[in-house]
């Protein structure tokens, strides 16, 4: 049976100069409107000399690109068979999916910087490719140019910047008494480390004027409370314990962390650690609920839905990452025959939420 791919003599990709660089266009066309093309370079004629356009029709193309701007999204290959070989490229992905601006959305943040951690922890920077190491020091540098314009989420940014300088400190000797690498990527590297320091140690948080109230000290003790009862994570319960003593001493009730067991576990988990406690007694009034949770914690870990805002969602249709919020051009939507079938076969599917861990496995790291 012939093998039927695409003619080696078929036009080449059209690449378009950027800020950052030249790209490929079907990378930046779901980032149209960040990434304004300064100048396009297609290779598809040999026979004439290769030139740029900055003018003319493809600033059009441009206008009209920016305009109907796609949502960001990107294709992925689950499965490689005989039909079907693919790769999937981190850099790409994170273009396609406009991770950039993702920064800048409070939703998506957390679900950033999981990313960015696992990326950087655990010496996995230096096993990249050189246009994915780029790409993500760009990204943190971003994220460094958001915590400090909204003086928020500082402790997320130190430990990505502990993290970075770690594996920068650990790899500045590991080959002959320098980097393994190029010279000159790890010049550039060093450069946007020293820039993202910068930036973090520049950030001072400042108590509002006098101008601004009520400020927090004057909130009553069940304000306190209920602030206290909205947070999920028990390291900022332990951290706001260790700022003020009313918050010391609402923290040590046992409603906070019997929420905060609710929150996180379901009821056969809880009562499968407390028939381990023989010691504990069965009511409820009775329960140590600070330790309730930390062993559950450990037993089963917490919950990762319920840690970000926002996660990115894969479509079981047609193997497409995107944000559910923004949506992406799935087959199920385009396609009328398809969604005949999806009707007779019960109704479309909903997307499988891809939390950071998940998403790395899509790719060879």
């Amino acid at each position: 049976m012939p093998f039927i791919s695409k003619d080696w003599r078929s036009p080449g990709e059209e690449w378009v100069k950027t800020q950052e660089g030249w790209e490929k266009k079907k990378v930046l066309e779901c980032t149209a409107q960040r990434y304004p093309a300064i100048t396009n370079y297609n290779n598809t004629d040999d026979s004439q000399p290769k030139s740029w356009t900055a003018e003319g029709e493809e600033s059009d193309k441009n206008t009209n690109d920016s305009v109907n701007r796609i949502p960001p999204h990107c294709h992925i290959t689950i499965k490689c068979t005989r039909e079907i070989a693919g790769f999937n490229g981190l850099s790409e992905a994170v273009r396609r999916l406009d991770f950039s601006s993702a920064v800048r959305d409070v939703r998506r943040f957390n679900y950033i910087c999981a990313l960015l951690e696992l990326l950087v922890g655990g010496q996995r920077l230096t096993h990249l490719p050189g246009a994915a190491q780029k790409l993500l020091l760009s990204m943190l540098e971003q994220l460094a140019d958001q915590v400090a314009t909204s003086k928020q989420n500082l402790n997320a940014l130190r430990a990505l910047v502990m993290s970075v300088s770690t594996a920068r400190e650990s790899e500045r000797r590991s080959c002959w008494g320098r980097p393994l690498g190029s010279r000159a990527l790890w010049g550039h590297h060093d450069h946007a480390i020293a820039r993202i320091n910068r930036i973090a140690n520049s950030i001072r948080i400042q108590e509002p004027g006098p101008e601004v109230v009520p400020k927090l000290h004057d909130l009553p003790e069940e304000c306190i409370r209920e602030i206290l009862l909205r947070i999920s994570d028990h390291r900022d319960l332990d951290a706001a314990s260790s700022a003020w003593t009313m918050m010391a001493s609402v923290c040590s009730e046992q409603r906070i962390w019997r929420e905060l067991v609710t929150f996180h576990f379901t009821s056969q988990q809880s009562d499968a650690a407390r028939a381990k406690n023989k010691d504990d007694a069965t009511d409820d009034k009775d329960v140590d609920w600070k330790k309730l949770f930390h062993q559950l914690r450990k037993m089963y870990g917490l919950r990762e839905d319920t840690q970000y805002a926002e996660t990115l969602s894969l479509c079981r249709h047609c193997k497409c990452l995107f944000w559910r919020s923004l949506g992406h051009p799935c087959i199920a939507d385009q396609c009328p025959e398809y969604r005949e079938r999806l009707k007779e076969a019960g109704g479309p599917l909903p997307p499988h939420p891809v939390p950071p861990a998940a998403f790395l496995k899509f790719f060879s790291l």
